[in-house]
Formats: C-alpha cells, sequence, structure tokens
C-alpha cells in the first residue's frame, strides 16, 4: 500500500512546476477528472501493469529513440537506431510516444529515474529544436524535403504516404503530443515553450496553402494534429491556433459526422478517431455544439455498432460493415490497441462535459478487457491485434525488437488509470472506477481499498478532511449490476441512499476515519454479438470471460524485428474444430456453473466437441500465451446437424489456402501495404462494402517475400470489368496478364511463376501496371502459394 505521507509529499513536490489545468479544460465541463499527479495506485491488477510499465520504459535505450531526431537536425546520434518501424520509414514516432508515457507515469508515481530520463529526452530534443533554427523537431527521414515541398504547395497524399514519405504528419504528430503532455502532466516549462515553437513552425508551413490544399493533405493518416493545436490555444490563449486546429479538421469525416451519416465502413479506424478527438477538443473550446454532436454522434456509432465485447473494434485496422461481423471472427487481425487508447480519450472527453456514467461504463469495459489484456503481465509486452477468432492468439512486443503503434500507445496506457478514478463537480466527489487507490483532493486525502473484481464491493474511508467535511459523494452505480440488491454501510452500520442518475449520492458531513462500504452485486450475463447473428460472449460484471484452450504452435508469440512480426502467424483452428454450444438461446446462461477452484471461474457444458466438455471460463484480461475463446457459435440441436458438414467444407477450403501460402497483401489496406512497402503511380483504393482493393491507370508495387518457401504460384483475386487489364512483373519480368469482360463477379486466378524469376531470393518486387487498356480490375489481393 502506498503511503499518505509519502504520496502527499510527492504531490507537493510536483505543483510546483506545474501551470493551472484551468487553462488546458474544456470551457463547459460538467465534471472535471482529477489529475493523474492527484492520484497513486495501490495493490490491484492494473498497478502491477504499471509497474510493469515503469520497467518497460527505463528498459528503453533513449538515445536509440533519439537517433532519428538528431540525424534530421543535423546532429550526430549517439546510438543507431532501433529496428522494425523505427527505421523503416517512421523513425521517431515511439520518441514522441515515449515522453507522453513517462510525463503521466512520473505525474501517476513520483518515480524519480522516469523524471530523469524524461528531462534528458526534453535537454536532447531541445538541442535538435535549436540546430534546426525554424523551430522543426523531428524524425522523419527526408525531412527537410518533404516540409519544403509542401510548403510549396507540392502536395502527393495517400492515405499511408504524403509526398514519398510514410505518414509524417502522424509521426509528427507523436512529438507534438509528448511535448504538450510533459508540460501538463509533469510541468515542464522548456516543454511548453518547444511545443509553441513547433506549432508556430507549422503556422508558418502552411500558411500559403488553400484550405483546399490542406484537405488534400489531410488524406494521408494524420493523427490528432487538430487536437494539439486546439490545446496550444488553450495554453497560450492565441486564437491563430484554433484556426490551424479548424485547419487541420478533415472535412471528409467530420460533414457525414454532422450529417448523423454512418459512412466509416472501410476506413481506417486509427485514422479517423484522433480527427474526432479533435473534433471534440475544438468544441469545447469554441461552444460549437455542432462539431460537440458530431463527436458524440461518432461515438454512439462506434461503440453501439462496431464494437465487440472487450471494447474494441476493427478488422485488419479497419472499420467493418455494421451489420456483419464475419470478418472478426475469421481474422486472425481483431480490435487493434491503438483504437481503444483513443476511444478512451475520447469517452473521457464526452463523459466530462456530460456526466453521464453509461460513457463510465464502456470505459471499465474497455480498460480491463482490452487495455489491461493487452500487456503481458510477466515481461511486460504489449499487444498490437487481439483476434476474436476462436481458437487464435495474440502476440507481444518485446523492448529492443518491436516499435509499432500499438508499443507507443500501450507504454501510455498503463501509466494512464489514475485519471478517470475520480472527478469533482464543485464540492462534490465523483467514484467512477472501483480501482483501488489513494486520491488527494486539495486537502483531503481520501483511500478507496478493495479487491475488486474479485470481491464484489468497494470502500471509501476518509484519512484527512481538512476543510472538506462536508461534501457529496457519488459513486457509480455500473449498468452491469443489480441495483435491488445494492447495499451500502456507513462505519459498519447500514446506511440509507439515493440513486441519482447512475450514481449513489451519500451527502454529509465527514469525519477522519468514516469508511463507506458499497456492495456491487455481480451476474452472468449472455452478449450477442451487435450483427445478431449467432456468436455470444460471456460476461460477468465488467469482465469479459473466455477459455483457454491450448498453447499449440503459438508462432511469433513474442515479435521480432520484422514489418509483420506483430500478427499472430500460427495455423489458424478452422471454425469446425472450436466448440459451439448446443442450446436453446433462452436457456444458454443454464449451461455454466462455477468452478469453485478460483473466483470468476465458470465451467461450460454442453458442447458440440466433447473434448471440449466442462471447459473453464475466467476473465480474459488474465489469459495469456495461448490460444482462447472469446465469442462462442451458439446453435440448436437442429441447426447444428445441418451447419457442421457445410461449416467443415467452406473452412478446410479456406484453411488450405493458408497453409500453402508463403506471403500476401490486402490491396487497399493501409498497414498491410506499408508493411509491403508499396510503391504506385496514378493509382487509388478503395473498399467494396468493407472488402478493400487497389486500382491503376499506372501502376502499384509491393515488395514481397517468399519466407525460405518454395513458391510456385502467384494467387490474384480481382473484379473483372469491361476495358480493363493488367500485367503483372517479378522484378521487371512480365509474369502474366489478365483481363474479363465479365463484370461483377469476384475471382481468384492462379498463375505458375517460373523458377528462374524467383531462385536464390527471398524478397521479390511484384508490380501491378495496366496492359493495354486504361486501368487495371479491382485487385483485392496477391498471394504467394508455395506447395
Amino acid at each position: 500500500m502506498v503511503s499518505i505521507n509519502r504520496f502527499v509529499s510527492a504531490i507537493a513536490i510536483s505543483v510546483v512546476f506545474l501551470t493551472p489545468l484551468s487553462l488546458y479544460a474544456s470551457t463547459e465541463k460538467y465534471v472535471e477528472s482529477f489529475a493523474v499527479r492527484d492520484v497513486r495506485l495501490t495493490e490491484s491488477p492494473f498497478k502491477h501493469a504499471q509497474d510493469l510499465d515503469i520497467c518497460y520504459l527505463l528498459g528503453l535505450d533513449a538515445d536509440r529513440l533519439l537517433a532519428p531526431y538528431l540525424r534530421e537536425a543535423g546532429l550526430s546520434p549517439k546510438a543507431e537506431s532501433y529496428p522494425n518501424w523505427e527505421n523503416s520509414g517512421l523513425d521517431g514516432h515511439i520518441g514522441g510516444h515515449y515522453l507522453s508515457a513517462m510525463a503521466y507515469m512520473y505525474a501517476s508515481t513520483g518515480n524519480e529515474e522516469i523524471s530523469y530520463r524524461l528531462d534528458y529526452m526534453l535537454g536532447e530534443l531541445k538541442r535538435c529544436q535549436d540546430a534546426s533554427v525554424d523551430g522543426y523537431i523531428g524524425g522523419v527521414p527526408g525531412s527537410k524535403r518533404i516540409w519544403t515541398e509542401i510548403s510549396e504547395g507540392k502536395i502527393d497524399a495517400n492515405g499511408f504516404g504524403l509526398n514519398g514519405a510514410w505518414v509524417p504528419l502522424y509521426n509528427i504528430h507523436k512529438i507534438y503530443a509528448g511535448l504538450r503532455d510533459a508540460y501538463l502532466q509533469a510541468g515542464r516549462e522548456t516543454a511548453r515553450d518547444m511545443l509553441v515553437k513547433l506549432a508556430d513552425w507549422m503556422l508558418r508551413l502552411t500558411s500559403g496553402l488553400t484550405d483546399s490544399q490542406i484537405q488534400d493533405m489531410l488524406i494521408s493518416e494524420h493523427g490528432g494534429l487538430n487536437e494539439i493545436f486546439a490545446d496550444v490555444a488553450a495554453i497560450t490563449g492565441d486564437d491563430r491556433y484554433i484556426g490551424l486546429a479548424r485547419r487541420f479538421s478533415h472535412r471528409v469525416l467530420l460533414e457525414p459526422l454532422i450529417a448523423r451519416e454512418d459512412r466509416l465502413t472501410g476506413m481506417h479506424a486509427n485514422t479517423q478517431i484522433p480527427k474526432v478527438i479533435g473534433f471534440k477538443r475544438i468544441a469545447d473550446l469554441a461552444h460549437d455544439r455542432q462539431w460537440d454532436e458530431a463527436s458524440e454522434y461518432f461515438w454512439h456509432t462506434v461503440v453501439g455498432n462496431r464494437s465487440v465485447s472487450i471494447g474494441g473494434n476493427s478488422v485488419c485496422e479497419h472499420f467493418h460493415p455494421s451489420d456483419d461481423f464475419g470478418s472478426m471472427l475469421s481474422s486472425e487481425q481483431g480490435p487493434e490497441t491503438c483504437n481503444t487508447y483513443n476511444i478512451l480519450r475520447l469517452t473521457k472527453m464526452l463523459y466530462e462535459t456530460s456526466g453521464d456514467p453509461r460513457y463510465m461504463d464502456y470505459y471499465e469495459r474497455a480498460i480491463y478487457n482490452h487495455i489491461l489484456s493487452s500487456q503481458n503481465p510477466v515481461q511486460g509486452g504489449f499487444v498490437y491485434f487481439t483476434p476474436m477468432r476462436p481458437g487464435h492468439y495474440k502476440v507481444y512486443s518485446q523492448p529492443q525488437t518491436s516499435f509499432w503503434c500499438c508499443v507507443g500507445s500501450g507504454m501510455e496506457n498503463h501509466a494512464r488509470y489514475g485519471e478517470t478514478i475520480y472527478s469533482h463537480r464543485g464540492d462534490s466527489l465523483y467514484v467512477n472506477l472501483f480501482i483501488p487507490s489513494i486520491l488527494k483532493w486539495g486537502d483531503a486525502v481520501i483511500e478507496q481499498r478493495n479487491a475488486f473484481p474479485f470481491e464484489e464491493s468497494t470502500t471509501i474511508v476518509i484519512d484527512e478532511t481538512y476543510g472538506k467535511e462536508d461534501f457529496t459523494l457519488f459513486m457509480r452505480c455500473p449498468g452491469w449490476t443489480d441495483r435491488d440488491g445494492v447495499e451500502v454501510t456507513l462505519n459498519g452500520s447500514p446506511f440509507d441512499v439515493r440513486i441519482d442518475n447512475g450514481y449513489i449520492c451519500v451527502k454529509r458531513e465527514w469525519s477522519r476515519g468514516d469508511s463507506l462500504t458499497v456492495s456491487l452485486p455481480m451476474s452472468l450475463r449472455a452478449e450477442r454479438i451487435p450483427d445478431s447473428s449467432s456468436y455470444y460472449s460471456f460476461v460477468y460484471g465488467p469482465l469479459v470471460l473466455a477459455a483457454n484452450i491450448g498453447k499449440e504452435r503459438l508462432d511469433g508469440l513474442f515479435a521480432d524485428e520484422g514489418r509483420g512480426s506483430h500478427v499472430a502467424k500460427g495455423p489458424m483452428i478452422g471454425l469446425d474444430e472450436i466448440p459451439a454450444v448446443i442450446s436453446d438461446r433462452n436457456d444458454l446462461l443454464n449451461h455454466f456453473e462455477p468452478d469453485g477452484q478460483k473466483p470468476l471461474s465458470f465451467r461450460l457444458r454442453g458442447l458440440s466437441l466433447p473434448k471440449y466438455e466442462g471447459m473453464i471460463l475466467e476473465p480474459f484480461f488474465g489469459l495469456h500465451e495461448c490460444r482462447y475463446m472469446v465469442y462462442w457459435p451458439v446453435y440448436t440441436e437442429s441447426e447444428w446437424i445441418s451447419v457442421k458438414e457445410e461449416l467443415g467444407i467452406d473452412e478446410q477450403r479456406k484453411l488450405a489456402i493458408e497453409e500453402i501460402t508463403a506471403d500476401k497483401v490486402v490491396c487497399g489496406e493501409q498497414q498491410p501495404e506499408s508493411d509491403h512497402f508499396v510503391t504506385m503511380e496514378k493509382s487509388s483504393a478503395g473498399d467494396d462494402d468493407g472488402r478493400h482493393w487497389r486500382v491503376a491507370s499506372g501502376w502499384f508495387a509491393y515488395k514481397m517475400s517468399t519466407k525460405g518457401s518454395v513458391v510456385k504460384r502467384l494467387r490474384v483475386t480481382f473484379r473483372p470489368e469491361a476495358r480493363r487489364d493488367a500485367i503483372v512483373f517479378i522484378d521487371g519480368n512480365e509474369l502474366c496478364r489478365f483481363a474479363s469482360t465479365s463484370p461483377d463477379m469476384i475471382v481468384s486466378q492462379e498463375f505458375e511463376i517460373p523458377q528462374k524469376l524467383i531462385d536464390g531470393k527471398d524478397k521479390i518486387e511484384l508490380r501491378v501496371s495496366r496492359c493495354d487498356m486504361k486501368s487495371t480490375p479491382h485487385v483485392y489481393e496477391l498471394r504467394l502459394l508455395a506447395e
């Protein structure tokens, strides 16, 4: 347990550096969340995750993270860059996340080693900014050429690139955010000065661009730059930055949201979510109800219609159709951790301006079941995709090899748990989450003690009051609990309370040592997947339950330096080989019985495959380094008889192709194309109800790998269209041509690859070009097949 005296001392020290948060606050907040510096976690799974995160942060070499910045500033790096995304085009993006993570971690814990590392990073980055003269800081490779071209109005943007670079605006957004957080969370005035200079650099860079040119530029993923510029406006009081924030707000996403139109299908999910955070931030500062409602509509659309039970969303990083979760259940690339990191940030903002506890119901669901589960509880590695495909598994980062976006947001996630546990409004204190912790509220010190969720209650203890003796305590009465079963005791005696707007309300004159205990009865529920197909997950209280179904072939469980090493590449278990629950859908919960061996675990009976009968379901956040099931197919006896043979045939066909695939790229999907180093000329991408394609009146090309296999054939999936054809080259040598006059039918064709074209090669360039017609067909997928 954290010492109260040590905690108060740490707070007193850190406050010296901090500018009042009113500069950063929304102008119309209903409740104000406490800063993380006001909260200290005590023993719980969240505290364990926080401690592991400190080890992860301190295990990284700051000089290797700084190398791209020094290189671009014309200074000599002190160490070589890290590998993976950090030396293949997105150089420097982790450095910004690292600043944010350390700022939050120092504010959350007072850890002096973190503080020293934060100051060292800022000092080196200031050297870079000073050397650049114009205020720029960044690790984007070849940045001077890129920014010069943009300032001159030469803009060549696509979803994953800008002027030949891998999402440079997304990249520099991370350093903007890191500087902001170093100032606002850790009180570093140097970071404030650096942030404003970097914002001024962008003002100058874009001053000669029209709004239309900036909108063209925003086609490329750019993180939440609009939010950053709004924050700079709040910090400085200078309206020029609000103007810049509005200019950097992408109208292609904003305008449909204002019209309450869901056009998200096929969009790259984590490109959109930070934009909406920016819309909300601008709305709060500018009292813009229209932008506020657009942000709210987006949240309800994503969380209500496009998310699974763990709180995550997206398949292969893109929004799938809201009425078809089939790809979610079949893909090894399920919800992305970055998405939930950003949705949680938006959730916090919406909660603060509404006070609606239902936002906290979602927040709680997501941090327990997605965020907490995305960190390995032993070595601290982070997860990119959390597959919902039954029987698949997660891959964990390693500190010296893995530098994906979800490593960056992962560093931050476990440093930020304290920011939403408590909030306040005037003399009222709100308890939103049941995470053991100590709160310093002005002169008062209040502790929350519990073993939640392993015990169904929480206790608030008044350790010190100092002038806040008379206040109202609002404790969230979560949507998952039985309100009739809620019991409250004060100092051991039953105490009558009222439930108001989703909160248990206790107004009294408090005394030191007062102890208020609230019971929160939990029960088991079956939740159907949102498209109403026959898949269910099972939830106990706020906890999604899952089953460990084995540890076979966890290939690449701990990621190496490879560009695609964040994807679990072990063999998929056929959906005909995973257990289904054979039951009437109204009788599902009668198939469960408490396990009795450990808390929160249940045995499941009535399964289609006898070897799985009586398997144990337990909280998903505790399952690691194994294959698992979160979603379960449910069939009646008669449905199972009719579906099992057809399911087996379909799965065997799909898995047979996967088994002989050496490499594949889904055309038009942002990350798979980036991982295959896409290049192009006169090419564009799109999607048909979430299925992505690429087309070209010029050409497009990928670097593909044989993975040491003897590759025999190329499989091309495309949509034949009249007056469209294509020619395919391997390393400049013609391989095949394809065309058809039978439109509107997606087909797959296979072409033999002469061994002389690929003998001895691990990497090849596969180029698709138009042939005699004006354009290629829509190409969906390219696969190299081995035997």
